[in-house]
């Protein structure tokens, strides 16, 4: 007999339980709708494009938690959980059929030979999971999890689910074994151990109904609750996943269309999709964890960046929404200075960590980009990195050197670089200003170029031409600056004669990839040097006169790595030179960033920290048993790492050196024989 079909009191079980649902469901369709309405105060962004791919998105990182797996403490649980939840919305869905509707036949999984063993199996897995979570949440305690009652709440509201559907099974066979033909492992155990006692055996209908009842009216609250509460994220992350951003990592969203101000710090000035990602957030603290500013100490938290909009989109939100504004009410204050200090923007490195951990796929850089669009307007920019803003604009690099400098490191060469502006060439060399004016760089910008006419490639550079390119500009939030380097870069590559273009500095690697669209439609492929020379190892344009004994490390750069996904190059070159490569612990994916990514190389130190990112990072280095060299494959890293190992004490221990020279020294032999060839 369905539970609802008996009397409580003066009315029908069926009549109370449809109120109930009604009152949940009205509650649950209030609340959703509300918060639609909160994301439309944003600016509006196109998503709704790529469908495949985008439904792609969902199956791989909702369906199958692919992020969360990478953490199989934590990511083993909550599979379990989750489809823990999709087995029992089924389950409930029956349940509450059944109830609503007594009489009318409606088919029950709870009976079904093939579901109700699935579903008694999961309530099982369900609980042995939230027990491990619970342990880690409220023991183990890693940071950036937050403890907070709404979190403990859901857990036990998801507990109870479990207890009392299992509650109301076993109390079922227990009340009528003979019709209980199906086999139900956890239900029919439990049902054993309760048929020991005599009050049980006699109460076991009611108590069925009870557990019944208590398990369908704790879904009904659930329901009208979970909007309202931190784990709004299950009804929003799918979402989230769908709307994700499809473009390469490496290029920014586009600033505020024309005649809007640039950057954002109201919640109009964010797009809708930015916004979403308060809502989504789950607040686990991977973001958190993979943060390298966050780690040593930094005032970064990408995880409290999303906090704090969305605590500004519910707080003022609503009076948006009925069109006040702050000019006339105090509406709402602006999020940078309030809830959100400027300091914690400007100790973001970019290094797209927080990004490529976030299980729910949310965008904490482009929000951070976009206040800080707004800082630089408003001229709240540290000293030292308007200088280079200046620089930028005056000179087309930060160190503030004449651009007729900018070829000044091939006065060491025996030979002159064909200029790529007068002459032909298959390979255009752009270098970037690290490699032509940094004086510890330029040794071996050199070797490069020795390299690369022993192996013959037909290469050329733009000379005072060339421009930086922009890369940590735009991402500091200056955009202006970013156009303008861009259109004279456009150009002077629009002079020059080429066909394919490569650069040592991975920074201007991604620009030339991702933000630079005129030469990405497949006219001038650009390459980093990294692959460009693998390719010419394993095609014997490059021979190896004598192996390398060193065991080393290799950082991998983030804009070369996670933006890009170059991680296969740089070790294809070490392994054809013979060394040791021992990886460390943070590597590919994980890479733990040098710190000067995003403008950061420009800026004085931010807060108290306990370290530098760089400083961590040669540590880690200078951990690896035997290990003599940390090898790097972009120059902001060399600078970064060679200063850390002072100021860590470690400069006796391990070197810092780029990859361009081991390169050099594996085929100096080889070199120096075909010179000689060449002059005689």
């Amino acid at each position: 007999m369905v539970p609802t079909s008996a009397q409580l009191g003066p009315v029908p079980g069926w009549a109370i339980l449809w109120v109930v649902f009604l009152t949940a469901v009205g509650l649950f369709a209030w609340r959703v709708t509300f918060l639609i309405r909160l994301l439309r105060l944003g600016r509006s962004e196109k998503r709704w494009d790529r469908i495949p791919e985008r439904i792609k998105q969902v199956l791989v990182h909702v369906l199958g938690q692919r992020r969360l797996l990478d953490e199989p403490l934590v990511g083993i649980p909550h599979v379990l959980i989750f489809y823990g939840f999709l087995v029992f919305l089924l389950a409930t869905s029956s349940m509450l059929l059944q109830g609503l509707l007594p009489g009318i036949h409606v088919p029950s999984l709870e009976v079904n030979r093939y579901v109700a063993p699935v579903i008694d199996v999961f309530a099982a897995l369900v609980l042995i999971a939230l027990a491990v979570t619970s342990f880690r949440r409220f023991v183990l305690r890693p940071a950036g999890l937050q403890l907070t009652w709404d979190a403990t709440l859901v857990n036990i509201l998801i507990a109870a689910l479990m207890v009392t559907y299992l509650g109301a099974s076993s109390f079922r066979i227990v009340a009528s074994p003979a019709e209980s033909k199906v086999w139900l492992p956890f239900a029919w155990g439990l049902a054993d151990w309760f048929a020991r006692s005599e009050t049980l055996r006699t109460n076991a209908q009611a108590l069925s109904h009870v557990f019944w009842w208590a398990h369908v009216l704790i879904v009904l609250f659930f329901l009208a609750y979970l909007p309202y509460s931190k784990h709004l994220h299950l009804l929003a992350s799918p979402f989230g996943a769908f709307f994700s951003r499809l473009d390469p990592p490496g290029r920014l969203p586009a600033p505020a269309p024309e005649g809007q101000r640039l950057g954002a710090e109201r919640l109009e000035e964010f797009t809708w999709r930015e916004l979403l990602s308060a809502f989504a957030c789950a607040e686990c603290g991977r973001c958190e964890r993979a943060c390298p500013s966050f780690q040593v100490g930094e005032p970064c938290s990408p995880r409290q960046l999303v906090h704090n909009l969305k605590v500004q989109l519910l707080q003022y939100g609503p009076a948006l929404l009925k069109k006040a504004r702050a000019a006339t009410d105090g509406g709402e204050p602006a999020l940078l200075g309030g809830l959100i200090a400027p300091a914690e923007l400007w100790s973001c490195t970019t290094c797209l960590s927080c990004v490529e951990h976030c299980p729910v796929l949310n965008e904490h850089l482009s929000i951070m980009v976009d206040l800080r669009r707004r800082l630089v307007e408003r001229g709240e920019v540290d000293a030292r990195l308007q200088e280079a803003f200046s620089n930028l604009q005056r000179y087309g690099n930060s160190f503030g050197q004449s651009e007729r400098k900018r070829a000044v490191w091939t006065q060491g060469l025996d030979f002159k670089p064909k200029d790529a502006r007068k002459e032909p060439v298959e390979w255009l060399w752009f270098l970037g200003e690290y490699a032509c004016y940094h004086p510890a760089l330029q040794e071996t910008t050199r070797s490069l170029a020795r390299v690369l006419r022993v192996a013959e490639v037909d290469y050329g550079i733009l000379y005072e031409a060339e421009r930086n390119t922009g890369n940590d500009a735009r991402r500091a939030g200056e955009e202006g600056l970013f156009e303008l380097l861009r259109e004279k870069n456009m150009a002077a590559l629009e002079k020059a004669k080429f066909n394919n273009i490569f650069s040592t500095d991975p920074h201007v690697y991604n620009t030339f990839k991702n933000e630079y669209p005129e030469l990405n439609h497949g006219r001038h492929p650009i390459r980093h040097h990294t692959e460009l020379l693998a390719d010419l190892l394993e095609r014997g344009r490059l021979k190896v006169a004598r192996k390398l004994s060193h065991r080393v490390t290799y950082h991998d750069p983030c804009y070369l790595g996670r933006y890009n996904g170059v991680y296969e190059a740089p070790r294809k070159v070490l392994k054809a030179l013979g060394v040791d490569l021992r990886e460390m612990p943070r590597s590919r994916r994980d890479s733990f960033c040098c710190g000067g990514g995003g403008g950061r190389v420009w800026m004085e130190e931010i807060g108290e920290a306990q370290s530098r990112p760089s400083e961590s990072r040669v540590r880690e280095a200078a951990a690896l048993a035997g290990v003599e060299m940390l090898v790097v494959a972009c120059p902001k890293d060399f600078v970064m790492f060679t200063d850390a190992l002072k100021t860590t004490g470690l400069e006796g221990r391990i070197i810092v050196k780029d990859l361009t020279d081991l390169v050099a020294e594996a085929v100096i032999g080889e070199a120096a024989e075909v010179v000689q060839k060449r002059a005689a």
